[in-house]
């Protein structure tokens, strides 16, 4: 088995190769140039034949796609991708392939055992459906940014004359006001500025809605989505980048996984027997935190024991922390309900019959709150002027 490291950049590629013992028998830079590339793999693929084959190792970046590609067509056995390292004051190409490669290399075995690798933070290459359902999310986000920032233009201008009070509605996503928006009167440049800011947003509305379409044809089957978009808060396209995100939820063996996987978990800093505790760190997607941020408000109006336990922590904490807190239940909750195909059900409490008396105590109980005897306690036969006081024993 050979073991290729691989540092990847736009204009060349920096490989190191290693045999089964450990041995570095080829290190060199590769232009990306289309022949470069194809005759390195065909060379590799011909060597690695007599040897059963050869893994690659590699850094996440943004451009791999094509590389994942090209090693999968060349036969490779095994595809680690993992995160990047932290800098070091001997930064160069060659000793950062050197590096990835030792880390194949001594991982060579738990890979081959399908075991979890030490030492490398992997990630899990998503499928081509995953890509483009992932793609198309971002490209909604993203223009769903571009139409806000039109929409402040255009309240900007109106707060420029006042004229705000004189909409119609006010919500400005409402056709009425679009309608009126067109047809009020302003100065010239500002009136230039309006018209192409209302092309800008019909453009924009028209291609929200196409991505949608797009979002749900790709979704239409996906029994995950139906699941998840039955939680309060979350909605159909929601859920759709959700599933999108998470792919096969068997990766994950626990719930906490999968809300470290978002960035939900606190980081720490403990060293030297002082444990620091920080904020989430914030890793993976943020979109993803979006949906769950969204869905807080709807969850704790909705379901009665999710309210009583974000009020409890908010009084004991803050808002922010018990919303968090929320945001991580909700992740766990999702875990549950891919992982053992479970439906989310609200968890009401459940109200107990009264216990079987007879007539006579049920008469009593009736009149105990405006008598004046308290039959909880025991009438005291201490007299009332020897009540505090320690009783002496009489000699014989």
């Amino acid at each position: 088995m050979l073991y290729l490291a691989i540092d990847q950049h736009k204009a060349q590629i920096t490989i190191n190769l290693r045999n089964e013992q450990g041995d570095v028998i080829q290190k060199e830079q590769i232009s990306t140039d289309h022949a470069e590339i194809d005759e390195f793999f065909a060379a590799l693929k011909k060597q690695a034949a007599r040897t059963k084959g050869f893994m690659a190792i590699v850094e996440v970046c943004g451009f791999n796609h094509w590389l994942l590609k090209k090693l999968e067509e060349y036969g490779c056995k095994e595809i680690v991708v993992v995160q990047p390292g932290g800098s070091s004051n001997n930064k160069t190409d060659k000793n950062d392939a050197n590096s990835l490669g030792e880390l194949l290399w001594n991982n060579r075995k738990r890979l081959q055992n399908g075991e979890r690798p030490n030492g490398i933070r992997r990630i899990i290459w998503a499928t081509d459906e995953e890509s483009e359902v992932r793609q198309l999310a971002n490209f909604r986000q993203y223009l769903i940014g571009q139409r806000t920032r039109i929409i402040n233009k255009i309240k900007g201008i109106l707060n420029k004359h006042n004229m705000q009070q004189d909409a119609p509605t006010e919500r400005y996503t409402t056709n009425k006001f679009k309608k009126w928006l067109e047809a009020v009167s302003l100065p010239v440049v500002d009136r230039m500025e309006i018209d192409a800011h209302l092309e800008s947003w019909k453009t924009y509305d028209k291609q929200i809605l196409d991505a949608e379409l797009e979002l749900a044809k790709r979704s239409e089957v996906n029994k995950e989505v139906a699941k998840i978009a039955a939680i309060p808060g979350i909605s159909a396209m929601g859920a759709i980048i959700f599933c999108s995100r998470i792919g096969d939820i068997r990766r994950f063996k626990t719930p906490d996984s999968l809300a470290n996987y978002f960035g939900l978990t606190p980081g720490c800093h403990n060293t030297g027997g002082k444990q620091r505790i920080g904020g989430i760190t914030k890793a993976g997607s943020p979109i993803a935190r979006q949906v769950l941020n969204f869905a807080v408000n709807h969850v704790i109006r909705k379901d009665p024991n999710m309210k009583a336990w974000h009020k409890k922590i908010k009084t004991r904490r803050g808002a922010k922390i018990a919303r968090m807190a929320v945001m991580r239940k909700l992740a766990t909750i999702i875990w549950h309900i891919l992982r053992w195909d479970k439906p989310y059900q609200f968890r009401y409490e459940v109200v107990l019959p009264p216990k079987n008396a007879s007539v006579k105590s049920n008469s009593n109980k009736s009149f105990r709150g405006i008598s004046n005897s308290n039959p909880q306690k025991k009438k005291s036969k201490i007299p009332l002027k020897n009540r505090g006081k320690t009783a002496v024993k009489a000699r014989a």
